[in-house]
């Protein structure tokens, strides 16, 4: 049974856009072996904190740290799939993949599992730029995982999958959490958070408005459909976010 061990910590995290508050002051942990899920409305501010977390933004205020680390040191260590993906559209997508990797140390050996696990091997030798959504959301997911990342943020990244291409990319997080990555990703998909995540995260205007731990994830789990939907739609009303 793995240990938990606080891997991720944001605290005070702060990001303005002019005079615009984006993330108000957000803290949250999330442990080797959590998925957690990021919950809110448009405008909520779960894109640009988990860019911030990531790096790709500099914060007003607030510190994050990997394992007891400051990010910044750290930065191989976390995966980002942003939104829409970012990818160097005139590479290949196993260029791609194999560009990423080799910034992070990773082995090439790595590459060709990682390609079979999330259906990519079909257009391992296809541009980028001539992929599909749901493809390039796929290069996107594996782009945050090579290398053996250990804290993997995911903006809205299952959104845009087919049945099969959805089953193989849980599979493929959930394996990682059994590895003892922290996973941390954003959602609009409620069905999909009760079914992969182990842990949920509601924000709204920037700030967490509900931390829904296993236990009570659980029980919501065991009343049926619904349950959660009504979980968020008490802890944030409709027109709350800006």
């Amino acid at each position: 049974m793995l240990t938990l061990r606080m891997l991720l910590a944001a605290s005070g995290l702060t990001v303005r856009y002019g005079r615009r508050v984006a993330v108000d002051g957000l803290s949250l942990e999330v442990d080797a072996g959590e998925i957690v899920g990021l919950l809110g409305p448009n405008g909520a501010g779960k894109s640009t904190a988990l860019l911030a977390i990531a790096g790709a933004l500099m914060p007003a205020s607030g510190t994050v740290t990997v394992d007891g680390q400051p990010a910044s040191a750290a930065r191989a260590r976390i995966g980002l799939a942003d939104q829409p993906p970012t990818l160097y559209e005139f590479l290949t997508v196993e260029e791609h993949l194999g560009f990423v990797g080799e910034t992070r140390g990773a082995p090439a050996a790595q590459l060709a599992p990682l390609l079979a696990e999330l259906g990519l091997a079909p257009v391992a030798a296809q541009l980028c730029r001539e992929l599909s959504f749901g493809y390039r959301q796929r290069v996107g997911l594996a782009a945050a995982l090579v290398g053996g990342t250990r804290v993997i943020l995911l903006d809205e990244t299952l959104n845009g999958l087919d049945p099969h291409a959805a089953r193989r990319a849980r599979a493929v997080l959930q394996a990682a959490a059994a590895g003892g990555a922290a996973i941390l990703m954003s959602t609009h998909l409620l069905g999909v958070a009760e079914r992969l995540c182990t842990r949920l995260v509601i924000i709204d205007k920037g700030k967490v408005v509900r931390d829904v731990p296993p236990a009570e994830l659980a029980e919501l789990a065991a009343r049926g459909a619904g349950a959660v939907e009504e979980l968020y739609l008490a802890s944030v009303h409709e027109g709350d976010a800006a």
